[in-house]
């Protein structure tokens, strides 16, 4: 009986440990390169979110429950006056009577509402900025003493040099009495 083991050369052995601890090196060296990346970039991406005084200003919400029919209310939504008008039927009826065709920016009253009784639209005058007055002009709407332009009661232009219909900004009805603007 021969008690001897089979003789592997010392080269051999050597080759085979030096290639696996070689590849785990690698192997480790990537995942700490991997996770000290991370490190890095995560927060550096992060930084360039905006800020939380930022997001709060991206939307409103608004109690439209005190407002009366024939009143309106300014809020400020991203540092603009926005203007809420609980309109009367009379005003409905006169802003949906317009022949669209006829205005300088031709919109029905329909594209500008999302129920007829809440007209909500930005309070900057398209022409040079100036914050328009309520219940006023020629048309009952709104009128900009800076330059003369008249809006209608569905914030269209009707006279003046503003170039286009008062600003709709994006708002939906989360229940009968809240409105997100925003």
């Amino acid at each position: 009986m021969d008690d001897t083991l089979p003789q592997t050369s010392p080269q051999t052995m050597s080759d085979d440990s030096q290639t696996t601890r070689r590849d785990f090196l690698y192997l480790a060296t990537g995942a700490v390169a991997a996770v000290g990346a991370g490190g890095v970039a995560i927060p550096l991406i992060d930084q360039m979110n905006p800020a939380a005084s930022v997001k709060a200003l991206a939307s409103i919400e608004v109690d439209i429950s005190t407002i009366e029919a024939g009143q309106s209310v300014t809020v400020t939504w991203r540092g603009k006056p926005v203007f809420i008008r609980h309109r009367t039927k009379q005003e409905i009826a006169e802003a949906q009577a317009v022949v669209s065709a006829d205005l300088p920016d031709p919109q029905t009253d329909k594209e500008r509402v999302k129920k007829d009784e809440w007209l909500i639209m930005v309070g900057v005058c398209t022409h040079l900025g100036c914050v328009p007055l309520g219940q006023a002009g020629d048309f009952k709407g709104w009128f900009c003493p800076c330059h003369g332009s008249h809006y209608d009661t569905s914030g269209r232009i009707r006279r003046g040099p503003a170039p286009t219909n008062l600003e709709i900004p994006a708002y939906s009805f989360l229940t009968d009495t809240r409105v997100k603007i925003g």
